[in-house]
């Protein structure tokens, strides 16, 4: 809620705040894995793991800088768009976007990265750990292209550890039934950005044809 002055402060919460801070009283709550579940886990990717990398379109990418802020970044493209070098070594291609690069900067300075593989209709994810590099052999950016336009960068994982994490979320979520799913929102960056930065209806407007245009035309390169 909001004062008079416009000021957030946190409500009341009708249930008190009892922090967990550490692994005991966290083991208190949940308990310790099965052995069984703990065996899946793994230093690089088999089959299995393979086949769902290679006929995924989408992946999030997490990072962190030195200070120990994470940022998480979607990353899509065809089914298949990283590539498996070997079964501990991707190659995920940069693509257009916004240019914050906050992600990119992060490995640069960490190297520390996370990743999640969807597979449309699939409730279990593949989840990947590891360090990450960034590369930019010509050769190389060709090869990760996509309608006709070379990567901007390559992304080098080296995995450090590998799972497939079960359905129990999107079952819970209902996320991959479309009986489920609400009318899509229209997100306007116009609106957001006029209104934090003083710019009137026409400012927006731009900005939401500027986007829109970036989904279309300019969907593979920021021209």
């Amino acid at each position: 809620m909001r004062t008079a002055r416009g000021h957030f402060v946190q409500p009341p919460s009708e249930f008190p705040m009892a922090r967990i801070t550490s692994h005991e009283a966290l083991r208190s709550i949940l308990q310790p894995p099965r052995p069984t579940t703990i065996s899946k886990i793994s230093d690089r990717l088999d089959a299995q793991a393979e086949t769902f990398v290679r006929a995924s379109p989408f992946a999030m990418l997490a990072t962190r800088n030195a200070a120990g802020t994470v940022e998480v970044s979607p990353k899509g493209d065809a089914p298949g768009f990283v590539r498996i070098e070997d079964a501990r070594t991707l190659l995920m291609p940069e693509r257009a976007g916004n240019n914050l690069a906050f992600g990119l900067q992060n490995i640069i300075d960490t190297g520390s990265v996370a990743m999640i593989f969807l597979r449309p209709g699939t409730g279990e994810t593949l989840r990947i750990t590891g360090t990450a590099e960034l590369h930019d052999d010509a050769d190389l950016l060709q090869s990760l292209g996509s309608a006709g336009r070379p990567a901007l960068l390559a992304i080098r994982v080296h995995v450090e550890r590998c799972y497939f994490h079960c359905a129990r979320a999107f079952l819970r979520s209902r996320l991959w039934d479309p009986a489920s799913w609400p009318q899509a929102q229209r997100i306007s960056f116009g609106a957001m950005i006029a209104a934090r930065t003083g710019g009137d209806a026409s400012v927006a407007e731009q900005i939401d044809a500027n986007v829109q245009r970036a989904y279309t035309t300019n969907l593979w390169s920021n021209g």
